[in-house]
């Protein structure tokens, strides 16, 4: 761990005197484990159960997790926790984000799920969108020209009542680049961003269910003096960093979506201050800042699936950069086009990204469908095999079904069907077919 005097990083010091850090260079497994570590996946998962505060804890300590409305496998919220936390209960991140109100809805990375003591963090962000800056083109154009629509749209909520965009009438309907909303919808969206309204539940086909923050959030937390721009830069850049445990500026400033330009003095205040010490990593061409918070394991040990918005991945530089991995989603790409599939998941193995493997939950047939699966160059496909089997075995569980198919597309994918018919005894929900 870091403290004290002296930083001990695998063996290696780095003396500081006083609030003058000697600058020192780190290898490339070194960072990789530290950064590892730094998102909760490199020392094994929880025992014991998991409750709401658990949970809760684990976003804290990722300072958020993204939100995405693709349920080919899962919604991307609820991966990155069960990559940490194992077969987990879902309804806890539900509920921690509902009744017992740790977590609320805004723009943070994505549209993410954030701690709700860090709301005042993001008043900036909500006065700035206010008046059109940093906000999607078309909501703003709509928020410059429309106030009196959309001041009826919130009178409307604050005398009703809890409201979805399908409640109200959609009048006309947006036109190209809109996706078809309607004029409530994207005043509800600046609303939204304006931190006027959030989010006080998702239902049905994953529906926000929109009310006025202030009745939504907890007293305690609104009632929290808003800091200035500059200190809340400086907090979420804090964040940001200790997530990370080592990185560079533009990865710190990409966590919470933050200017560069406004990043830079953040950084340097957490430097004066002690909370990060620049240091140089390996074939990196930028210089890097490690959290004095960061712990530095000697190993990795979890075994891992990574949502494609996860954060250890979702910045691709970066997993270039700690991995040598390179990853694009291919969600949008045509079928004929896609190289490793439509929903691919990078496998952590111990330190490194050792595969890719394509999935999708059949409901109706009962199967986690591997669509695809390919090992990563230099590693050996029966070793990955027989360690990402398990995983696949559990997160079949977690979602309540019961086998796990794999069709023959990808080199891995021969290995990995021997692997899963090896272990199939072992695990109740575990029954195993190749499709072919």
């Amino acid at each position: 761990m870091i403290g004290g005097n002296h930083i001990e990083i695998l063996g290696r010091e780095i003396l500081r005197d006083g609030s003058v850090t000697v600058q020192a260079s780190l290898s490339l497994a070194d960072a990789r484990r530290i950064a590892i570590a730094a998102q909760g996946l490199g020392g094994g998962r929880p025992s014991g159960g998991i409750g709401i505060r658990r949970l809760a804890g684990q976003v804290e300590r990722l300072g958020l997790v993204q939100i995405d409305s693709v349920n080919v496998l899962a919604r991307a919220h609820y991966l990155p926790l069960h990559a940490r936390l194992g077969a987990y209960d879902p309804g806890l991140l539900d509920a921690a984000a509902t009744d017992a109100r740790h977590l609320f809805e805004y723009w943070g990375h994505e549209a993410s799920l954030i701690p709700v003591a860090m709301q005042p963090l993001f008043r900036w962000r909500m006065a700035r969108a206010a008046q059109g800056i940093g906000i999607w083109r078309g909501v703003a154009t709509f928020g410059r020209e429309r106030q009196d629509f959309i001041r009826a749209v919130r009178d409307r909520i604050a005398a009703e009542g809890p409201m979805t965009a399908g409640a109200f009438d959609q009048g006309r309907r947006g036109a190209g680049g809109w996706w078809g909303w309607g004029e409530a919808k994207q005043a509800l969206e600046w609303l939204f961003w304006a931190g006027e309204i959030t989010t006080r539940r998702r239902q049905g086909g994953f529906e926000r269910l929109y009310d006025l923050t202030e009745r939504v959030l907890p007293a305690e937390v609104m009632e929290v003096a808003t800091p200035d721009v500059a200190d809340a830069h400086r907090a979420l850049a804090d964040i940001a960093a200790r997530a990370l445990g080592i990185a560079t500026v533009s990865d710190i400033a990409d966590y919470f979506r933050l200017a560069t330009a406004e990043t830079r003095p953040a950084i340097a205040d957490l430097v004066e201050a002690g909370r990060l010490l620049p240091v140089e990593v390996e074939g990196w061409r930028q210089p890097a800042f490690l959290h004095v918070e960061a712990p530095a394991p000697k190993g990795c040990r979890s075994d891992a699936l990574l949502a494609p918005f996860d954060p250890l991945v979702w910045e691709r530089d970066r997993a270039e950069r700690l991995f040598g991995f390179r990853y694009r989603i291919e969600i949008y790409v045509p079928a004929e086009k896609r190289v490793h599939g439509y929903y691919v998941l990078p496998f952590l193995m111990g330190e490194h990204l050792a595969a890719r493997v394509d999935l999708k939950a059949d409901r109706k047939a009962g199967a986690l469908l591997v669509r695809g699966a390919h090992v990563e160059p230099g590693h050996p496909r029966g070793k990955v095999a027989a360690r990402l089997a398990p995983r696949l075995q559990v997160m079949a569980g977690w979602l309540g079904l019961d086998r796990v198919e794999v069709e023959p597309r990808g080199d891995l994918a021969p290995a990995l069907s021997g692997a899963l018919l090896a272990t199939a005894g072992d695990q109740a929900y575990s029954a195993v077919s190749t499709r072919g």
